[in-house]
This record gives structure tokens, C-alpha cells and sequence, in this order.
């Protein structure tokens, strides 16, 4: 799966276990500008270097698998769970990238001649 949203906070890596280490993207999503969602995805082992030039305000494009498992407490309550884990990712705009617009170069109007005919 894929999805384009803004890095909304990028989280250090955290090593859960010994053998486990994970790093978590939050992105903001805008498919209705009113509510946007903020989605929560995790990196986890070698792809949490996949984060490490990803910075706040960044627009990008994350590819990620859906997972989903159930886990049963002590009482023999059962829960689901859903987590979003990244493999890929692409920065498509930086947030500190202060590119100049692209403007037209000023008309040189000093060797316009003096006598043209225009009305005004």
C-alpha cells in the first residue's frame, strides 16, 4: 500500500528488545482539509535508517504493509491490533528547501525606441 501525506514528526530509534529495534513516522494526511488524520507508521530493524534524511515538514510518498494480529490478556479478554509498517520511502518536497520562484527577466526598456505610437 502507499500513501502521500507531510511528515508531521519523526521519532529516534527506539531498541524494544535486544534482537528488536523500531522507529516510528507520523504523517498527516489531508483527504478532507477540515479533519485532517495523522497515521502512524513503523520502521522497524535495518529500515529505521530509511528515516534518518526525513525531516519534519517533508512531503512524501510511504509504502507500507498492513498488519494485523489478535492478543488475548490474562482474563482471556481478546483484543486486535493494526500497525502500518514502512518499507519504502520517497521525500517528494523538503519542508527547509526555500527554492526561489521562477520568475521572467525584467524587459530591458532603456533601448525601447522614443517615438513608438502607442496611445498612452
Amino acid at each position: 500500500m502507499e500513501i502521500k501525506g507531510k511528515v508531521h514528526e519523526v521519532f529516534p530509534t527506539a531498541q524494544v528488545t535486544e534482537a528488536l529495534k523500531k522507529r516510528e513516522l507520523i504523517v498527516e494526511y489531508v483527504e478532507n482539509p477540515q479533519y485532517p488524520e495523522y497515521l502512524k507508521f513503523e520502521a522497524i530493524q535495518d529500515r529505521c535508517n530509511l528515516l534518518d534524511n526525513v525531516k519534519v515538514g517533508d512531503d512524501v510518498e510511504v509504502f507500507f504493509n498492513l498488519r494485523g494480529r489478535p492478543w488475548t490478556d490474562k482474563t482471556g479478554k481478546k483484543s486486535y491490533f493494526n500497525s502500518m509498517q514502512l518499507w519504502k520511502i520517497n521525500v517528494l518536497s523538503g519542508a527547509g528547501s526555500n527554492a526561489a520562484p521562477a520568475y521572467a527577466a525584467p524587459a530591458d526598456i532603456s533601448s525601447a525606441p522614443e517615438d513608438d505610437d502607442l496611445p498612452f
